[in-house]
């Protein structure tokens, strides 16, 4: 006899986003000419080309493919030095931040990262996260068996869920309970927050006292206009302790379908064995790397480091502020027709209250029946999600300004 892993088994029916693709292939079915002036702005897919250093490089490697005397096969499993080297000087040491070269490894995207990390990471841990938080945070924890059945509300049993709301301007506290895993996002998806240098301090000192790993996924640093809001976990002295650091080029390069990002693991970061005994994450973060990954691509490594020129980091500066200018639009437009409106400042985001009389999955589907827009109901995100909806700013400049004239047009 086979037997399956239970643990999926767990897991609630539909991840958030197939069941938005669900409910829209059935309004598209049934309604052929409103879904011709259908506008996304559910997941947090870029639009916008990629820079045109990314391309040039992109090109420059395929050549290079082209021949047998720059031809590459297999390339190292944690990222070629030119790219580790690029990313470790000016994402972190150019900004006094010590982080060496071998420890940042390249992989094709901090959604997975922030998944295969438990690869390394025991059964015996307990996990906090946050409510609303980035479903992969949670359900790889239940894949993994870290987790008991989900209640009626949808919360895994054996997790600590950590509430954002207004109230702590939806950045997490840390628990009187004992955590020894930590997943922190900021700037925050779903949300839209950033945490201040005071509030990730206060993690700093509750996981070294802990004995404690936040998992930091910034995925959306770059979106940080803020001097004050820090870009990195680094910048917090005894980070490189208890910390682990997560950062993607989707978001600021456009490589959601190119597929790239990095994670960083200090040598410095410590985790016991079942005998009490503290190792080093680093090497077991290395072996799973070189065990089961065969690197990323020599073409788009090529085309990550080239977002590291002076065009290309011209060129981010460029798609950041035209997604964050949407992001002043819907903000401005959802204000306007009403409606309570928290993000969109530092991050790509916006995260909206839903009128009284609706949950987020009827609010939902009025926005997509009646203004043809795909939004994000919050309660996908977790129950302290219910009563919110995300809006993506990831669009044209011309698709931000008519969602938000349907926005202030829509009869809630």
């Amino acid at each position: 006899m086979s037997y399956l892993n239970d643990n999926y088994l767990k897991l609630k029916a539909g991840y958030l986003f197939p069941e938005i693709g669900r409910r829209v292939k059935a309004f598209c079915d049934a309604n052929p000419d409103a879904a011709k002036r259908l506008i996304r702005c559910g997941i947090g897919d870029v639009t916008e080309p990629l820079p045109p250093a990314v391309v040039a490089a992109l090109h420059r490697a395929v050549d290079e493919m082209a021949s047998r005397a720059t031809f590459r096969g297999y390339g190292p499993e944690q990222g070629y030095d030119f790219l580790r080297s690029a990313i470790a000087k000016n994402d972190f040491r150019d900004h006094g931040l010590d982080v060496a070269d071998d420890e940042v490894f390249v992989s094709d995207g901090s959604k997975c990262d922030c998944g295969n990390i438990l690869d390394v990471l025991g059964h015996q841990n307990k996990i906090a996260i946050s409510d609303p938080v980035y479903p992969v945070y949670v359900d790889t924890n239940v894949m993994a068996g870290h987790t008991g059945d989900a209640d009626a509300a949808g919360a895994y049993a054996g997790l600590i869920y950590l509430p954002c709301t207004p109230a702590n301007s939806f950045i997490p506290e840390p628990p009187k309970e004992h955590a020894d895993i930590i997943y922190l996002c900021s700037p925050n998806n779903p949300t839209g927050a950033v945490a201040t240098r005071a509030q990730l301090e206060a993690w700093v000192a509750y996981a070294l006292a802990h004995k404690a790993i936040i998992l930091f996924d910034a995925a959306y640093e770059a979106y940080i206009a803020d001097p004050a809001i820090p870009h990195s976990i680094y910048e917090i002295p005894g980070a490189r302790q208890c910390a682990i650091e997560f950062r993607s080029f989707s978001k600021n390069g456009g490589f959601t379908g190119t597929r790239c990002a990095y994670t960083v693991v200090p040598k410095s970061l410590l985790a016991a064995t079942r005998t009490g005994e503290y190792q080093p994450l680093h090497p077991l973060w290395n072996r799973r790397m070189a065990t089961k990954f065969n690197g990323v691509s020599y073409i788009v490594q090529r085309a990550a480091e080239a977002l590291y020129s002076t065009d290309g980091k011209a060129q981010i500066k460029a798609l950041i502020e035209h997604y964050m200018g949407n992001a002043r639009v819907l903000v401005t437009g959802a204000k306007a027709a009403g409606l309570t409106v928290y993000g969109g400042i530092n991050a790509p985001y916006i995260w909206v209250e839903t009128p009284a009389g609706y949950n987020s999955w009827q609010a939902f589907d009025k926005i997509l029946n009646d203004a043809n827009v795909v939004i994000t109901p919050g309660s996908g995100f977790g129950s302290k999600g219910e009563g919110y909806f995300r809006i993506s700013s990831f669009n044209s400049r011309a698709n931000a300004e008519e969602v938000a004239r349907r926005l202030q047009a829509l009869a809630w």
